[in-house]
């Protein structure tokens, strides 16, 4: 029998350790009670951002990615709804920085990429929520909700990621 080996870069190692701190406190704000279900703080989206401006897209979206997949398994909710809810804010989340990582580094720094993330990340679980889990039109009034607690949650993550950032620089 041969074996075959894998193999890895620095990168991947980068990935790894970077995924894996996402990953933690991941699982760290699962236990914490929630006021509100649903609602939760993302710090783990704090390791994503830094990446984006650290290392760029491409690794902040493995670490995302993999800290879902990671998390859901390690939480025991792979393939369940809550995957799913969090797999598809993931993906927007991704796509909104994606989008916005282009714009103007003089007007929007980590505390507004954080918002249009931390937005499109409920946007993301309540198209989820609307089109599969609860198909009736009184998903809307959940709306303000989540908004709120997501401008919230994306100032005080953004502000924590620019600290991060500004600290790594100085």
């Amino acid at each position: 029998m041969k074996l075959t080996q894998i193999q890895t870069t620095a990168e991947d190692h980068r990935i790894a350790k970077l995924a894996a701190f996402a990953i933690a406190l991941h699982m760290v704000e699962a236990v914490i009670p929630s006021p509100l279900p649903g609602v939760k703080p993302g710090v783990a989206n704090i390791v994503t951002l830094y990446v984006l401006y650290q290392y760029g897209f491409a690794t902040a979206a493995w670490v995302s990615i993999l800290r879902v997949f990671a998390s859901s398994l390690l939480l025991g909710q792979f393939l369940t709804p809550t995957f799913v809810l969090s797999l598809s804010g993931a993906v927007l989340s991704l796509a909104a920085l994606w989008l916005t990582m282009h714009l103007p580094k003089r007007w929007f720094g980590p505390v507004s990429l954080s918002i249009f993330a931390a937005f499109a990340h409920i946007a993301g679980q309540l198209i989820v929520v609307r089109l599969w889990l609860i198909p009736h039109a009184g998903v809307a009034y959940l709306v303000p909700v989540f908004a709120l607690a997501a401008l919230i949650f994306g100032i005080i993550n953004g502000f924590i990621t620019a600290k991060l950032l500004k600290h790594k620089t100085a």
